[in-house]
């Protein structure tokens, strides 16, 4: 990696279509932004060891610097939501919630190419933990509400805008506290966007799909708990806890899990069919997978449901067979799906087995119509005339599924251009993670375009 400047000094300014080069202040507040809010290391270690405070305060601060106020909700100490109230010109029309999280997941800094709390830019991009996850998209919202303040400019309809803390360990701290103790918050609100949509997926011959994330995967975090006979570990012990909890987690591990395809994914394949010119099998989308490149980790996942074994725990000591023995499996359903997970895993690991769930989220899957979405397709076509939006399923899980207890329909758009070559996919919670600095110009510009119009 080629090192250069750690502040930005526009380092590679954009050509624009009159064949000026040059950054505009909204681009230029979106990129400073975007390096000022990695140098704050918001870390949420999980198990409720998190702290918000300080990048909830450098966010008040920014949007009073303009003349917005904000408000800090507190759920406990050091864990920080900040809100703040957007009018808009048509006070009758329903508002939205554009939301993003503050909390980062943790970096090792010896496993990393640069300091992962330098936010530097190199070989244009900024580097840092929550570039992309998702101080990106929260400095974008700031650039445009900032810009907005500056002009006197009102949105068409109400905002509601909201920075979560502990999306990273389960939003306890985070949405789901909001939820619970302040919907008020979110009242006449019937529509968000936050994280992971937008970004554009090159296929075929340079053409970029843009994806908007309609649908996600539910969660089903099950501990898997053996009971045996304890003894001497040099004895025959045919009730060994541990060699039942074995063959149970294998099978599970092993497992083939049949393909099960929603709408959304199965528009998303449509479209990557239409676009690569390759065949269409109704039955068998995986065929289809080789033509988003990197990004077919993430989508391959939503072919199926899928249980993954993650953690266990027996004994104490090498010479005594426990009298029970337990492991963690990360199960994932696709909407309509969790009876089949359940009754899966069940069936697997048969009867004698005890099963426990940890933790339970639920699936979502919203249509890919509507006057917000047509708002959505407009504004990435407005910066990319020959993008073509088109729907996608998460494998994962954003904080709208708390907002969808309140009736309030999600989409993920934070939108970025992204260079074909990028795995961005790998770079969330990964080792050097990083936003390309034309990406964020693009988002940014495609962001305003969208709440302007939506």
């Amino acid at each position: 990696m080629g090192q250069s400047e750690g502040v930005y000094t526009n380092p590679m300014p954009e050509i624009r279509e009159n064949g000026s080069m040059e950054t505009t202040s909204l681009e230029e507040d979106a990129i400073v932004l975007t390096q000022e809010m990695i140098r704050i290391p918001s870390v949420n270690f999980g198990e409720g060891k998190g702290d918000e405070k300080a990048i909830a305060d450098y966010v008040v601060a920014k949007l009073s610097e303009v003349g917005i106020s904000s408000r800090i909700y507190e759920s406990a100490p050091g864990r920080c939501n900040v809100v703040a109230n957007i009018e808009g010109s048509d006070s009758a029309r329903a508002g939205l919630v554009v939301h993003g999280h503050l909390d980062v997941v943790p970096a090792n800094a010896a496993d990393w190419s640069v300091d992962p709390f330098s936010g530097l830019i190199a070989d244009g991009m900024i580097w840092g933990r929550g570039a992309l996850d998702m101080k990106n998209m929260d400095a974008m919202i700031l650039a445009v509400l900032r810009k907005w303040a500056k002009e006197g400019y009102k949105p068409p309809r109400n905002l509601v805008i909201v920075f979560f803390a502990d999306e990273e360990a389960g939003s306890l701290f985070g949405s789901r506290w909001m939820v619970r103790e302040h919907p008020e918050v979110f009242a006449g609100c019937t529509e968000a966007i936050s994280e992971v949509g937008g970004f554009s997926v090159t296929v075929g011959e340079g053409k970029r799909l843009y994806l908007i994330e309609t649908a996600q995967k539910g969660i089903h975090w099950m501990k898997l708990t053996a009971r045996g006979r304890a003894g001497h570990g040099s004895m025959v012990n045919n009730e060994n806890a541990l060699t039942a909890l074995s063959a149970a987690v294998a099978k599970i591990g092993n497992h083939i899990w049949p393909q099960r395809y929603t709408e959304t994914v199965k528009a998303f394949f449509t479209q990557v069919a239409l676009t690569t010119g390759k065949p269409y099998d109704p039955n068998d989308l995986r065929p289809l997978l080789p033509e988003i490149g990197n990004t077919a980790r993430m989508i391959g996942a939503t072919l199926a449901n899928s249980a993954n074994p993650t953690m266990l725990e027996a004994g104490y000591k090498a010479n005594v067979i426990p009298q029970s023995a337990s492991a963690v499996i990360d199960g994932r359903f696709l909407p309509g799906y969790e009876d089949e997970l359940n009754a899966t895993i069940r069936q697997i690991v048969g009867e004698d087995i005890e099963i426990e769930t940890l933790t339970r989220d639920i699936a979502l899957e919203v249509g890919f119509e509507g006057d917000l979405v047509e708002a959505m397709c407009a504004a990435l076509i407005s910066q990319d005339p020959q993008g073509i939006p088109v729907p996608y399923l998460m494998s994962g899980g954003t904080d709208n599924k708390a907002l969808s207890e309140l009736g309030i329909k999600g989409y993920g758009f934070s939108p970025l251009r992204l260079p074909p070559e990028l795995d961005f996919m790998s770079l969330f919670h990964g080792v050097d993670e990083r936003v390309p600095v034309d990406g964020l110009k693009f988002g940014v510009n495609v962001l305003e375009k969208f709440l302007r119009t939506c």
